[in-house]
């Protein structure tokens, strides 16, 4: 049940994400609402491709699309998108808690394997999976490679969720999600980067 709550709020937040794109790109609303679902379900098709989920769940189950598809309508409301830009607050907001949320759904579908690695491995996949799509759709090299602290938040929330799910698997949930959405906040907040190449 909670892993579901964490699904359909990563979905909402990931959805706004990639709408707020679309609107900056001043796309219409079908390129609105593409990258709307994409940035959504992006990171979970290819994580339940990797553990061989086929169809992927984003097919099976409407639910996720046509949540992203109400959010890229009320996006596209006049009122809505007039205050929308890449550097407002509501975006890093969105964004931020789509990447925690998605990154403990994938990393909690891991623990059926039993592997740690396995499930750092599918949580940051499916946090940074639908954002590495929908840069690529518009033509920007993706987040995770020019914003150096952008995978790192989803790498470490699925760390502490793997070391703590063996015995407080819900608990390890809202500690992952709240580490990974407060350092990418403090990320976007105080630019912090990784170190790069001269």
């Amino acid at each position: 049940m909670l892993q579901q709550i964490f699904e359909i709020l990563g979905t909402i937040a990931f959805s706004l994400s990639g709408a707020f794109v679309g609107m900056d790109k001043k796309m219409d609303i079908l390129g609105i609402a593409t990258m709307s679902v994409m940035t959504a379900t992006g990171g979970g098709v290819i994580r339940d491709l990797l553990i061989g989920i086929t169809p992927p769940t984003a097919f099976r189950n409407p639910l996720f699309a046509m949540i992203s598809l109400v959010t890229a309508l009320l996006v596209f409301l006049p009122y809505v998108n007039r205050k929308i830009n890449l550097d407002n607050i509501l975006w890093v907001a969105a964004d931020s808690v789509g990447l925690g949320a998605f990154t403990m759904t994938g990393a909690s579908m891991g623990t059926a394997f039993d592997n740690i690695f396995l499930e750092i491995f599918l949580g940051v996949v499916t946090g940074v999976g639908g954002g590495v799509i929908r840069d690529v759709c518009t033509g920007e090299i993706s987040m995770i490679f020019v914003k150096g602290f952008y995978a790192s938040p989803s790498i470490i929330g699925a760390f502490v969720y793997s070391v703590l799910s063996r015995q407080y698997p819900d608990f390890a949930l809202f500690m992952g999600f709240a580490a990974v959405f407060s350092l990418r906040l403090l990320a976007a907040r105080f630019n912090w980067r990784l170190p790069r190449a001269k």
